[in-house]
């Protein structure tokens, strides 16, 4: 990344991201007629200029390339004037070719030397795989199921005291009896009790509901047991217990066969149940609680353990991205990314409408051709069935994307595929594949912020680092999830959601190697169950199936 700072001011005002890039970011809010310096030049800009929004460094005529990060990011479709701000008004999504061969951009892995021989304290299980943490999954089948999933999460929660609302039904009570917030904690109070220490190896149960299973498509049904079965399979996961209703089009066979194909050696624990051949709903939820208990007590049996940072997965993941994501958070994810791979092990980028417009760059990391044909074909399918129903990927940025200067698609997947850094990419998975080669794969998810951290952690990501720039909660209910910002405000107004901020690499206080270093450090404390990310602390358990439709 090259930097530019302003000399009209001792604050870095202005950005030039590489060497080639016709445009440049504005830091903070610039009004028209302000004299900025980029690479020695004098620009008077012409237009007021929003922060984290771009200016033109030469005048572009209708039909001429947008170049950022060293990309196409768009095209003009009017005349813009030296100093010119972009926008939906006067720049169209446009991107460049992706005929490059296979290989032909070198990397040379980061220096690791500070985390040579360094271990994770994990959940080691019968595979092979580590998990980040240890729990037991609770999950129906079909959608008719998912009250029965709350009966069981409401008595399991008070069967052990682990509540993970407790504070806020308190506080609702206290409301309500006009004590107010500030009443201090009863000790007779049953709510203000912590959750008992009964299983301490175990991590918690994780209750799953959706709305699938049943009157969708036989490749609907199918997907869905995929994912399940890589939920259930998961590093992190002990074993789980599945209610079917009996009648739905997910049937037990199928979702068995998903887990044997991960689990050849049937080593997971899975106890399915089904209502229809149940003698009364009570005789279910008894078994299953039986089940639960059974599975935690088992579960309570497994430490944790040192383990090689080989058998770390990174999944990565944006949302809620603003102008300085691709400036700060991503690539700050992405040099995470190349130290994990350096040390043997694994990334996992998603999101492929966010891909859109650099297919080249990430064809040109592939380790052969059959990788990078993999990625052109799962890439065009979703494009065709995106034109199919009227929607194109050009559809993607929100109108807070658009709000925050990420004009067009190719802006923002430019920036969004910094989170993958810059290593080869040695696999290509379809929506629900399992992760099974060390190093940066591919996995085609929606841009969807749920549907695809779903994804992610159903194909095997043991931790997943969120970047956002607008701030969102999103969890996922097996996977610790660490959120960055990608800007000190950010940063401090939502401090109970974000966990790190990459602000200081905007004002240029900070390198992104140096924070790196400091995110990976954090790492591999939340991998240990040394640290609590906010999503694990806030219990943000969010699971939503691809229902493979057009999700953009």
């Amino acid at each position: 990344m090259s930097a530019t700072i302003g000399t009209d001011s001792p604050a870095r005002i202005t950005l030039r991201i590489h060497p080639r890039d016709n445009v440049a970011v504005a830091l903070t809010d610039l009004p028209a007629g302000r004299q900025v310096v980029v690479d020695d030049r004098d620009i008077a800009l012409a237009d007021n200029v929003r922060h984290k929004h771009k200016f033109t460094l030469k005048a572009l005529s209708p039909g001429e390339i947008v170049t950022m990060y060293g990309v196409t990011v768009g095209k003009a479709t009017r005349a813009i004037p030296v100093g010119g701000v972009i926008s939906v008004d006067n720049v169209a999504h446009a991107t460049e070719s992706d005929d490059v061969q296979p290989g032909s951009k070198p990397w040379t892995p980061p220096d690791v030397t500070r985390f040579q021989g360094t271990t994770f304290d994990g959940f080691h299980r019968p595979d092979g795989s580590v998990g980040t943490a240890n729990l037991w999954l609770v999950i129906p089948l079909v959608f008719c199921e998912n009250r029965n999933i709350e009966v069981l999460r409401q008595c399991v929660a008070d069967a052990l005291g682990d509540d993970p609302y407790r504070d806020y039904k308190r506080m609702a009570r206290q409301m309500l009896d006009g004590l107010g917030d500030t009443e201090q904690r009863d000790a007779s109070d049953p709510l203000a009790a912590a959750a008992p220490t009964r299983f301490p190896n175990v991590d918690g149960v994780r209750f799953l509901t959706h709305t699938l299973g049943c009157g969708g498509t036989d490749d609907d049904a199918e997907a869905l047991c995929q994912l399940l079965a890589g939920y259930i399979c998961h590093p992190n996961v002990a074993g789980a217990t599945v209610l079917s209703l009996g009648c739905q089009k997910a049937q037990i066979q199928m979702l068995k066969a998903a887990v044997a194909a991960r689990d050849p050696q049937q080593r997971r624990t899975v106890d399915y149940f089904d209502q229809q051949s149940s003698p009364s709903e009570e005789a279910l939820i008894r078994n299953a609680l039986q089940s639960i208990f059974d599975g935690l007590a088992a579960a309570d049996r497994i430490p944790r353990q040192p383990a090689p940072l080989a058998k770390l997965t990174l999944g990565v993941e944006c949302g809620g991205s603003d102008g300085f994501s691709g400036i700060s958070a991503n690539p700050l994810v992405g040099g995470v990314v190349d130290r994990l791979v350096a040390l043997g092990g694994s990334g996992i980028l998603a999101e492929f409408p966010e891909l859109c417009g650099v297919e080249h760059e990430l064809v040109a990391r592939c380790t052969d051709a059959d990788v990078a044909g993999r990625f052109r074909d799962l890439m065009q399918a979703y494009q065709r069935h995106a034109a199919a129903v009227g929607a194109d990927f050009s559809m993607n940025p929100s109108p807070g994307n658009i709000r925050d200067g990420l004009i067009t698609d190719a802006m923002k997947s430019a920036g969004a595929a910094k989170k993958g850094g810059d290593g080869p990419v040695v696999d290509v998975l379809d929506y629900t594949e399992p992760h099974r080669r060390p190093g940066l794969s591919l996995l085609c998810t929606p841009g969807n912020d749920v549907e695809s951290t779903t994804a992610l952690a159903g194909s095997g990501a043991n931790l997943i680092v969120f970047t956002t720039g607008l701030g969102t909660p999103t969890g996922n209910p097996v996977t610790p999830v660490l959120k960055i910002a990608s800007n000190s405000e950010l940063a401090t107004r939502m401090r109970d959601i974000i966990d790190f901020d990459a602000g200081p690499i905007v004002r240029g206080e900070r390198s992104i190697d140096e924070l790196a270093e400091e995110l990976l450090a954090l790492c591999i404390e939340v991998a240990s169950g040394r640290h609590r990310s906010h999503t694990q602390r806030l219990s943000q358990h969010d699971f939503i199936p691809w229902k493979r439709g057009v999700s953009l």
